[in-house]
């Protein structure tokens, strides 16, 4: 078997071989500020395949994660009637860091610092395979969506506004 490119454990890749969890790697040149569009266009997958972590925070500033499709926006007055809250909003980047132990643009949901509720856009459940950060810029994993809700308890919310 050919020997592919070493790719160094993170968090998120030690947490998912824990798990047992099946995984492919897919590193990539990250550009900063270029986001799913970009990971999506090295990739060469769907921009809608590419999940986004997104660190959040209720009004009582608890966190929160919310996963969503690269090409679409978290409503989040949609997302906190989902959940019982009275607000949401994205964590600064500083905050979101130290909940999750990742850099922004590099926070996957998986081998977070602490444990954070996860809540899913529904509709990315029913994707064949999703692309998700592995916890470093430039580095996506490809799994099943089921993982989120098995191994995270991920809940499934309806809060996707298009792009």
């Amino acid at each position: 078997m050919a020997k592919k490119e070493h790719i160094s454990e993170t968090q998120a890749t030690q947490f998912l071989r824990k798990q047992g969890v099946a995984f492919s790697e897919h590193p990539y040149a990250y550009e900063e500020k270029g986001g799913t569009k970009v990971s999506a266009r090295e990739l060469g997958v769907p921009e809608h395949d590419v999940i986004k972590t997104l660190v959040m925070q209720d009004e009582a500033a608890r966190p929160l994660i919310v996963l969503m499709h690269g090409d679409c926006k978290v409503s989040t007055k949609n997302l906190a009637r989902a959940i019982g809250c009275k607000s949401v909003e994205p964590c600064k980047p500083e905050v979101a860091q130290r909940h999750s132990g990742y850099q922004v643009g590099g926070t996957s949901p998986f081998g977070t610092r602490k444990v954070l509720p996860v809540y899913v856009e529904e509709s990315i459940l029913a994707l064949p395979t999703i692309y998700i950060n592995g916890g470093r810029r430039g580095y996506l994993v490809g799994i099943a969506p089921q993982v989120l809700v098995a191994q995270l308890g991920a809940r499934a919310v309806n809060c996707a506004l298009a792009e």
